[in-house]
């Protein structure tokens, strides 16, 4: 069986990767939702789809 996740295992360049990524997903998904509501095409639908993904994997600690 695996045992649970813990972060410090990680090299430090990738928790620092992963710190900074948490601090711009945020805004950077809020754009991306501004900008859909604005021009909706498809790409801009799909972009936020794995935006939105990406951003409840990296605060639920999954990767």
């Amino acid at each position: 069986m695996r045992r649970g996740y813990n972060p410090y295992l990680l090299p430090p360049w990738l928790r620092k990767t992963r710190f900074y990524c948490k601090g711009i997903i945020i805004p950077i998904t809020v754009f991306q939702l501004i900008r859909l509501l604005i021009v909706p095409t498809t790409g801009d639908f799909l972009l936020l789809c794995v935006l939105v993904g990406l951003t409840f994997i990296l605060y639920k600690d999954i990767i």
